[in-house]
């Protein structure tokens, strides 16, 4: 169970933009008010089509649903969103998913809880893997179209009578990962297609804050930040790779055995890097051990410093091989590059020969760490 502190820490890294994020929206951002009319937009869609406001004119109710795919809250939404696509799609009413974010925009731990950046390819892996009933389309690229709506943060949702006049916007409702007590968007759609007013036009939201443009500079600043990081590579002997294969800590730990005479090895450090800028916040580590002779240590730190891996990093002080496997992971056959995530209390939960999947290894880590708060 997460600690009171754990939750304000979680809370931190993705919160509602109305206050705290209120100086990374652009100065003139307004949100749409109720009865204002539906801005147009044409967007690329996961599907490969543009899609645009007037194609959705049938629709008696259209509910335009700002989401993306690296928000925790955003993913705690999506069985939600999509029964309702599935529940009242026969009644009139259709949704269209919209991404606000500029993917260059997001900062490397802000991605803590996905496997998924919010590039427009990503999108499509996304969308294929859980099976989005509705269209999913990118605004990343101008982010006119958040900024005509005045997205705030993701999700926000904004819900338009048969005229397109805005009847709705605000929160989904207000639950996230618990049950919900106010079923804002539900209300406000069965009450439109009763002829009704929506009792509630207006709500809060709570999520994530619309990545714009204007924080490219920063995400590239933080990049800087860890390139400057430390790097050191200490020695491991077989009971400390005994204790590390145990694994005692609260940490989610990849392991990854390495040597500067493999190619593959060195080629992966990068994406090892990535994962542990992104996780890290969390519990989580990275464990490098190093399988080059104890004598090349100085190489083995310099590739590591080339290639920014500040983890906890180990240079093998034995030379039997045997006992090092006996000791770490009795199913490891012998080739590098290998990986391994070994959960709180020695459990394997992931193994790898050869060069990894970057997106394999991430799922591997977010179905442990999991995907909301």
């Amino acid at each position: 169970m997460k600690t009171a502190f754990a939750s304000i820490v979680l809370a931190s890294l993705c919160l509602s933009a109305l206050s705290a994020t209120a100086a990374a929206d652009p100065p003139d951002l307004k949100t749409l008010s109720i009865g204002a009319p539906a801005p147009d937009f044409d967007l690329p869609g996961v599907d490969g089509k543009n899609h645009a406001l007037g194609e959705y004119s049938d629709a008696k109710v259209l509910v335009v649903y700002f989401t993306c795919n690296h928000c925790p809250t955003a993913q705690a939404y999506e069985e939600r969103v999509a029964k309702l696509h599935d529940d009242y799609k026969s009644k009139g009413v259709t949704l269209v998913a919209i991404s606000p974010n500029d993917p260059k925009a997001v900062r490397l731990d802000e991605l803590g809880f996905t496997d998924l950046t919010d590039s427009f390819e990503d999108m499509k892996i996304r969308a294929r893997d859980r099976k989005y009933p509705y269209p999913y389309l990118f605004d990343g690229d101008t982010q006119a179209t958040a900024k005509a709506y005045g997205v705030l943060a993701t999700p926000h949702v904004y819900v338009f009578d048969a005229e397109r006049k805005l009847r709705y916007v605000g929160r989904f409702d207000d639950a996230e990962v618990k049950t919900p007590k106010s079923h804002d968007v539900l209300n406000a759609v069965d009450a439109l297609l009763a002829g009704k007013d929506v009792p509630v036009a207006t709500t809060r939201v709570f999520g994530c804050s619309t990545k714009w443009s204007e924080k490219q500079a920063d995400a590239r600043r933080s990049l800087e930040k860890w390139d400057a990081e430390p790097v050191t590579l200490e020695s491991i002997d077989l009971e400390g790779v005994a204790k590390l294969a145990k694994n005692e800590t609260d940490k989610l730990t990849v392991v990854n055995l390495w040597a500067t005479w493999c190619g593959p090895c060195v080629t992966e450090l990068p994406e090892l890097v990535t994962m542990n800028r992104m996780y890290r916040s969390r519990k989580f580590r990275l464990v490098t051990i190093s399988l080059d002779d104890p004598s090349k240590k100085d190489e083995a730190l310099k590739v590591l410093q080339e290639k920014h891996v500040a983890a906890k990093n180990y240079v093998l002080s034995t030379s039997d091989r045997d006992a090092f496997a006996d000791a770490l992971d009795k199913e490891w056959p012998g080739p590098v590059p290998y990986t391994l995530i070994i959960a709180p209390g020695g459990e394997v939960v992931y193994r790898h020969v050869g060069e990894i999947d970057p997106l394999e290894v991430k799922r591997a880590i977010v179905a442990k760490l999991g995907k909301t708060y």
